[in-house]
């Protein structure tokens, strides 16, 4: 089977381009990033056309009469007015193409910037005397100077002036907007000859030929290398080949290509999504939703209930379309699918944070998998008012834990959600226990490993002590939204570091998990570097905490208090981690089968952490 081939590669006439530019007939797509180079990167391209080199391929997207509508915008420099419909559009070249076009065709100057990035304008110019000097720097041939064309010195005094034709062709300066322009370009040679006078024309007249063969012809005869792209391109090709050519720049990410295409049914997505945000930032836990999550979601709902619909009309279940949120299922979304959904999809997300928020996930940056919140919200939305019943938040709740424990949420996220989202509505209907669960697992051994918050199942146990009631040491309040933010609660050393070091407890052991509790910032500022029994007995003289309360309060926090007062690490460590495994037991709804280390054996490579870098004191 021959496949068609989805582009074409020509040569075409840099002046066919900048006519096509001017004429609005070539622009770009709204998700283009703005023109953004600087006078230097501008004299060097301007250079390398008038020697005839390349400068490489441009590539382009014709989009007459195809599928793909893209909202379009003309090139910097071509007046917005009046409006009117590309054939195509630049995906690649943008930044060249903006420059040729303002330094060669457009009378006004050039506004970019020098290289401390302050905005300038330029008008460029050719020296006639070194384009002509075999063994001058072409770079220094090309001359930028202020709109007035007046070049001055730091003092403000004046160094050249090329105000006027007259004096221009007096310091055999060309502008380079006179290259395409026949009029200009005509009335430049006729001031330049006729400053000559008759004994010396013929050889100024041969110095402007070369002048013309050598460097200005080398302009009008240029072709650039273009790659055109066929109009039926699939819009999630477009999206990846528009990266791939723009890894010098920010990565264009799929809610600014749907913002474009919406536009061009004169939907304002970016005005839409921002008002949506701001509703979600009014929950601490949702201020890291991004756009591309909602869109995610929402694609996670379109596509379950198209499959849904399908399913139901008899289609067989391989036959009918798949549930997904990437980056092709995104961009598949038609405007009336996202205008219908929206609303639920946010909904869902409130929802899923105030659900959140009673698993004590305060904040966005206390969320152990962001990637989980979006299946989460979608699974909400879908339930609609079902979402609130008790035994429904209850298999969520366990649902989001084995996410946590089993750590399923780091890589190909993408496929879980899209597996997830009908498995756990399936799961709440009566079906089969989700594959989410099921597939979680915790080693005991990871305990020892969790020492940063780079790690879900380290921010889950630190949830998971604030939700279960875990005291502060000193003010032996439990820990609510208020107390958490008032009294600036964070994960601190039980047994301090010094005191660790000091006594050769290994840096793992110490700065794991297992040694570490939520804390107010003061009671850890008390802690300091001593030892368990010198810090407990002077908070409980300053906070006037019996021995029994301070037994209480260290329970919460599943700590032995014998073990603190005798300073006993050792037993401490060991019957801490059996308690942390036993809630871990408790929230999954799964055993952990003991894989208890011996002392001094080295743990596996892969429960190596990304970083060893331990929490502030």
């Amino acid at each position: 089977m021959t496949m068609k081939k989805s582009f074409e590669s020509n040569d075409e006439p840099l002046p066919d381009l900048l006519r096509n530019i001017r004429e609005k007939k070539l622009q770009l797509p709204d998700f283009q990033r703005g023109w953004i180079w600087d006078d230097d990167r501008i004299r060097s391209l301007l250079a390398s056309v008038s020697l005839s080199y390349p400068i490489g391929a441009v590539m382009l997207l014709e989009i007459e009469g195809g599928g793909i509508r893209f909202q379009a915008r003309p090139i910097e420099g071509v007046p917005l007015e009046p409006s009117s419909d590309p054939d195509e559009l630049i995906l690649d070249g943008q930044q060249r193409l903006t420059s040729l076009y303002q330094s060669l065709f457009q009378k006004e100057p050039v506004v970019t910037s020098d290289t401390k990035g302050r905005r300038i304008k330029r008008r460029y110019y050719l020296d006639c005397a070194k384009a002509l000097d075999p063994n001058a720097d072409r770079e220094d041939a090309i001359v930028g100077t202020p709109e007035d064309r007046i070049l001055r010195n730091f003092r403000g005094e004046i160094l050249h002036d090329y105000s006027s034709r007259e004096l221009a062709c007096r310091a055999e300066m060309f502008p380079l907007t006179a290259i395409f322009d026949e009029v200009e370009r005509n009335a430049w040679q006729h001031e330049y000859l006729t400053q000559a006078g008759t004994q010396n024309v013929m050889e100024r007249l041969d110095r402007w030929n070369e002048l013309f063969e050598s460097v200005i012809r080398h302009f009008q005869d240029y072709r650039v290398p273009v790659i055109k792209m066929g109009s039926e391109t699939p819009k999630e090709a477009v999206c990846q080949v528009f990266e791939k050519v723009n890894t010098g720049g920010v990565a264009l990410n799929v809610f600014e290509l749907l913002t474009a295409m919406f536009a061009a049914d004169d939907f304002r997505l970016r005005d839409d999504w921002d008002g949506r945000r701001r509703r979600l930032r009014e929950n601490r836990a949702l201020t890291g939703v991004q756009s591309t999550e909602f869109l995610q979601a929402l694609a996670l709902s379109v596509t379950w209930t198209k499959r849904t619909k399908m399913i139901k009309s008899g289609i067989p279940e391989e036959n009918a379309s798949a549930i997904g949120c990437k980056r092709k299922d995104i961009l598949n979304l038609q405007l009336d699918e996202y205008q219908q959904s929206a609303d639920s999809i946010t909904a869902g997300f409130e929802k899923a944070g105030r659900l959140l928020h009673g698993m004590k996930f305060f904040t966005a940056r206390d969320i152990p998998y962001g990637t989980q919140l979006t299946p989460l919200a979608t699974i909400m939305a879908l339930l609609g008012e079902t979402s609130n019943n008790a035994g429904v938040r209850t298999k969520l709740v366990r649902w989001l834990w084995c996410g946590v424990f089993g750590e399923l949420y780091g890589s190909a996220t993408e496929t879980r959600m899209a597996r997830d989202v009908p498995e756990v509505l399936n799961w709440i209907r009566g079906g089969p226990v989700p594959t989410t669960i099921t597939e979680a697992n915790f080693s005991p051994n990871r305990l020892l490993t969790l020492r940063t918050r780079n790690s879900a199942a380290y921010k889950g146990l630190y949830a998971l002590a604030i939700q279960d009631g875990a005291e502060d040491f000193r003010t032996g309040v439990g820990i609510d939204e208020q107390v958490y933010f008032d009294e600036r609660i964070d994960i601190h050393h039980i047994f301090p570091q010094k005191w660790c070091r000091d006594n050769g407890i290994a840096a793992g052991r110490c700065d794991s998990i297992i040694n570490k509790a939520p804390l107010s910032a003061r009671t850890n500022r008390i802690i300091g570097g001593n030892a368990p029994s010198v810090y407990l007995s002077r908070m409980q003289h300053s906070s006037d905490i019996n021995d029994y309360r301070m037994d209480e309060i260290l329970g919460s926090q599943l700590i032995d208090p014998t073990c603190l007062r005798d300073d006993d690490f050792d037993v401490f460590f060991h019957r801490r981690e059996a308690e942390l495994l036993k809630r871990i037991e408790s929230a999954t709804g799964k055993t952990i089968v003991s894989e208890t280390v011996e002392e001094g054996e080295e743990l596996p490579a892969d429960y190596e952490e990304l970083s060893d870098t331990t929490e502030e004191e």
